[in-house]
C-alpha cells in the first residue's frame, strides 16, 4: 500500500467518526477551532470552522496534502515545469500577474519579459481608446466593445466586468458566447458600427462557436464600413496571430500555450475589460491575484487559504461522499461566480483517469452550482436545508457591495446578515421538539403542532465555508479568483489527476461537425444511431 493510499484510508476512517458528531458540538470540545480553521490571505478571510471535520479530521486532511506532495507540485507549477502532462505544457497563469521584475520560465524558456511587453501593449491600447487617440475607421472614438468568445474566453472577463463595472460606464461593453443568433442580435442592438470595436478571443482562432459569431459581427460592420476601414474595428486575441490577421483583424494581442483557457482572464483575453474599466483598475485586479499567489506559495499548509479550501472539499467528497457543492455569492456583482467556478472546477477536475492514465481510485470534482444570495434562498436553499442529501455550501460575503454603501454599513447589513443566518441555520438546524414548542407558543393546538412540527424541522449539521471581503474592490476580486484557481490545483494534486487538459470538451464538437454534414446532405448518415437520426429528421422539416 502506498503512502497516499494510507493517508486516504486514514482520512476516510476519521471522516466516518466525524459523521456521527454534530458540527456545532465541535466548538465545545475544540476551543481553538475558530483560530485554527480561520485564515486571512490577500485581504480575504476564510472561516472553515463550520465544516464537518473535527480537529483530528483537519489534521488528517493536512497529512493527506503533505503525503501527496502539494508543496512539491506547487513548486513545479511556479517553476514552469511540465504540469499539464498530457499536452506536455507548463501552466503559468501566475506569471501573467507577476511583478514587472519577475523571472518566470516555461519549460526553461524565460517568459516574463514577453508578459510585460504584452501587458504594456494592452495598457497603451486601453489608454489610447480612453483618450480618443485610438479610433475607428472614420476617426470617431469608440463608444462600445463587443467581446466574442466562449468558455474561458468569456466567463472570466464577463465576471470581472460584472463585478467592477461603474454604474455609468464610458464604454458600453457587451459579451457574446452563444451561437444562437439571438445572442449576437441582442449584443449589436442599438450600437453604431462607426464607433464599435469587435474583439474576437480564441486561443487557436479555430473555435467553431467564436468564429461563427465573429462572422456575424464582421458582416454587421461591413454593412456600414468599407473594406479599408473595417480592420480598425476588428481586434484578435489569440495564440495564432497569423490566422487572426488572415481573417481580417487589424490588430492582434497574443498569449502563449502555457495559458490555459479557464486560467486566461489575467492575459490579453481580458483586453476588452481592461479597456472598458481602464488599465489602472485592471492592474489592481492583477495586484490582488499576485498577493494570493504569494500567500499560496509561501504560507504553511495549515494556514494556507487555497490548500484549506481544497481540503474541505476533499473531506466532503472523499470522506463524506458528498458529490455536490453550492456557491452563494452575496453580492450582485459576483452573480456570475458560480458559472465561472463550474468551468474552472468541473472542466479541470471532472476526470476519470489519473495522471498516468489509470482509473481514479477516489471520487473527483463534485458538481458545482449556485446563485447569488438572496436569490438562491428562494430557489434551491429549501433542498439544502431540508432535503435528504447533504450539499456543502460556500458563502462569499462582501461587507460593502458598492462605493455608495462604504459610509453606510447598515445599508449592507440586510444582505450579509442573510448570508450569516443561512450558514448558521445550516449548521444548527431546528429539532422537532423546538419546532413543536414554537408552534404551541404561536397559539397552535397540540394536534396542529404535532401535525406541522415534522415539516418545520431542520436536521442541521450541514457544512459550509464563509469567505469574507470588506469591499468588492479590484484587489479583492483578483484575490478571490486566484484563490479558487489554486484550490482547484491542490485538489487535482491530491486526486492525482491532470487539472489542465479538457479532452471531454472535444467529442461533442467532433460529432456536431458530422451531424452538420448530414444536414447539408439532407438526411442522416448511415452510421447514425436511431435516436439521433429521428431527432435530426424532425428538426430538418
Amino acid at each position: 500500500m502506498t503512502a497516499r493510499s494510507q493517508a486516504l484510508d486514514m482520512l476516510r476512517a476519521v471522516a466516518r467518526k466525524d459523521s456521527s458528531s454534530r458540527i456545532v458540538h465541535q466548538f465545545a470540545v475544540d476551543p481553538g477551532r475558530i483560530e485554527r480553521m480561520g485564515v486571512e490571505a490577500a485581504g480575504l478571510y476564510l472561516d472553515l470552522s463550520k465544516q464537518s471535520w473535527s480537529a483530528e479530521g483537519f489534521e488528517a486532511a493536512l497529512d493527506l496534502a503533505r503525503t501527496c506532495d502539494v508543496e512539491g507540485r506547487r513548486a513545479a507549477l511556479f517553476g514552469g515545469e511540465v504540469v499539464n502532462n498530457t499536452e506536455g505544457r507548463a501552466v503559468l497563469h501566475p506569471a501573467l500577474r507577476a511583478a514587472d521584475d519577475a523571472d518566470f520560465h516555461a519549460l526553461g524558456e524565460p517568459v516574463s519579459k514577453e508578459v510585460t511587453a504584452t501587458r504594456d501593449a494592452i495598457a497603451q491600447f486601453a489608454t489610447d481608446i480612453g483618450s480618443g487617440a485610438e479610433t475607428g475607421g472614420a476617426r470617431q472614438p469608440f463608444t462600445a466593445i463587443v467581446h466574442i468568445g466562449i468558455g474561458g474566453s468569456d466567463l472570466g472577463p464577463r465576471l470581472l466586468w460584472d463585478a467592477l463595472r461603474p454604474l455609468e460606464p464610458t464604454i458600453d461593453l457587451r459579451f457574446v458566447a452563444n451561437i444562437d443568433p439571438r445572442d449576437m442580435a441582442e449584443a449589436l442592438s442599438g450600437l453604431d458600427p462607426e464607433t464599435t470595436l469587435v474583439v474576437v478571443v480564441s486561443k487557436t482562432f479555430t473555435t467553431q462557436e467564436t468564429l461563427a459569431n465573429a462572422e456575424l459581427a464582421k458582416a454587421w460592420l461591413s454593412e456600414s464600413l468599407s473594406a479599408k476601414r473595417l480592420p480598425r474595428h476588428l481586434v484578435g486575441v489569440t495564440a495564432a496571430p497569423d490566422k487572426a490577421e488572415a481573417w481580417g483583424c487589424g490588430r492582434t494581442f497574443g498569449f502563449r500555450d502555457w495559458v490555459g483557457g479557464r486560467y486566461s482572464l489575467w492575459s490579453s483575453v481580458s483586453l476588452s475589460v481592461a479597456v472598458a474599466l481602464g488599465w489602472d483598475v485592471f492592474e489592481r485586479v492583477l495586484d490582488g491575484a499576485r498577493a494570493m499567489d504569494e500567500h499560496f506559495l509561501t504560507a504553511d499548509l495549515e494556514k494556507n487559504a487555497p490548500v484549506l479550501l481544497a481540503l474541505a472539499q476533499i473531506y466532503n467528497v472523499e470522506g463524506m461522499g458528498r458529490n455536490a457543492r453550492t456557491v452563494a455569492p452575496y453580492a450582485h456583482g459576483l452573480r456570475r461566480l458560480p458559472a465561472f467556478l463550474q468551468q474552472l472546477e468541473m472542466e479541470s477536475n471532472g476526470k476519470r483517469v489519473k495522471r498516468d492514465g489509470s482509473a481514479v481510485d477516489t471520487a473527483t470534482g463534485p458538481v458545482v452550482f449556485g446563485e447569488p444570495g438572496t436569490n438562491g434562498q428562494h430557489a434551491f436553499f429549501q433542498q439544502i436545508h431540508q432535503g435528504p442529501t447533504v450539499v456543502p455550501a460556500e458563502f462569499v460575503v462582501v461587507g460593502h457591495t458598492s462605493d455608495a454603501a462604504m459610509d453606510d454599513r447598515e445599508g449592507d447589513a440586510p444582505l450579509w446578515s442573510n448570508a450569516l443566518a443561512q450558514a448558521q441555520a445550516l449548521m444548527v438546524g431546528k429539532t422537532e421538539k423546538e419546532a413543536r414548542a414554537e408552534l404551541i407558543a404561536a397559539g397552535a393546538s397540540d394536534a396542529e403542532a404535532d401535525r406541522l412540527a415534522p415539516h418545520k424541522t431542520f436536521p442541521g449539521d450541514r457544512p459550509s465555508t464563509t469567505i469574507l471581503m470588506d469591499a468588492l474592490s479590484p484587489e479583492a476580486v483578483g484575490a478571490l479568483l486566484a484563490l479558487y484557481e489554486h484550490k482547484t490545483f491542490v485538489e487535482g494534486v491530491v486526486w492525482d489527476i491532470n487539472s489542465f487538459d479538457q479532452w471531454g470538451v472535444e467529442l461533442g464538437k467532433v460529432l456536431a461537425k458530422a451531424i452538420l454534414k448530414d444536414v447539408e446532405a439532407g438526411e442522416p448518415g448511415a452510421g447514425l444511431d436511431p435516436s439521433t437520426a429521428e431527432l435530426m429528421k424532425r428538426l430538418m422539416v
